[in-house]
């Protein structure tokens, strides 16, 4: 027997967040319930999602896990079916699951790099896929996808990230032109250095080599570092904005410390 969705209502704006189990998706998701939304939280790692989820029901949020792989279109079908089904039509889906690994473009292999753009250009077409059709019927929707400063000042020894994101913004910017007049959004949220776990399983030597590059290239002026909580909020901001308004893309950069006066 078909489980049975719930009401339609125009106030009621369901989510779906993509790699919700840490960093910008795991902020993102706790934003979005704190603001009424209720959440459909899809990564590999489950365990991490119903601990997520736990701490959002126990703040009063709705929220639906299931696992889910951007990577497979099976996957990723499968996650679309059983969240409808759980929460209803889906109002917005943040497309926020990466893939990021050191190292040089001449060292990666050619697997390596397809494996990179499979993960963050062609899962983020996958959830278009499962979802954007239902929005352009409904003419309502908001399509988010988490980006990076990367896609417009390329970062060295990051192997194909920043190839994958600027790759991302271009099916996004060819996306909106597609959806204009439907009602659907499609957005671009751009972090600057934030700190997640993303990147947190690098090797020491790795991680230091790419900081080192960043100092030489000038592009870390400072040594600060946005939290997630900053990308979520940004990311709030933009799916809350009253129908007729379209905040893309939105960049998210890090504040310099503020600088001490001289002593005479």
């Amino acid at each position: 027997m078909a489980a049975s969705r719930k009401p339609v209502h125009p106030d009621r704006r369901p989510a779906v967040v993509t790699g919700a189990s840490s960093g910008i998706g795991a902020a993102t998701a706790r934003a979005l319930a704190t603001a009424g939304f209720p959440v459909a939280l899809g990564a590999r790692r489950v365990d991490r999602l119903e601990e997520l989820a736990s701490g959002i029901r126990d703040a009063g949020g709705e929220a639906f896990v299931h696992p889910l792989d951007v990577a497979s279109t099976a996957s990723v079908e499968t996650f679309a079916a059983a969240a409808t089904s759980a929460l209803g039509d889906i109002e917005v889906v943040i497309s926020n699951a990466g893939l990021l690994a050191p190292g040089s473009i001449v060292d990666a292999t050619t697997e390596q790099l397809a494996a990179e753009f499979d993960v963050n250009v062609l899962g983020a077409h996958r959830l278009v896929r499962a979802f954007g059709a239902a929005m352009t019927r409904r003419r309502r929707g908001d399509l988010v996808f988490v980006s990076s400063d990367t896609a417009l000042r390329a970062r060295p020894f990051m192997r194909g990230y920043s190839a994958t994101k600027s790759g991302l913004e271009g099916l996004v910017e060819a996306l909106q032109m597609e959806l204009e007049g439907t009602g659907v959004r499609a957005s671009v949220v751009r972090p600057g250095p934030t700190w997640s776990e993303m990147g947190s399983d690098w090797e020491a030597e790795a991680g230091a080599k790419v900081l080192t590059e960043w100092i030489k290239w000038g592009h870390a002026r400072h040594s600060h570092f946005l939290k997630a909580t900053a990308i979520a909020d940004a990311i709030v901001t933009v799916v809350s904005a009253p129908r007729g308004v379209h905040l893309s893309p939105v960049d998210v950069n890090p504040e310099a410390p503020v600088a001490k006066e001289d002593q005479a």
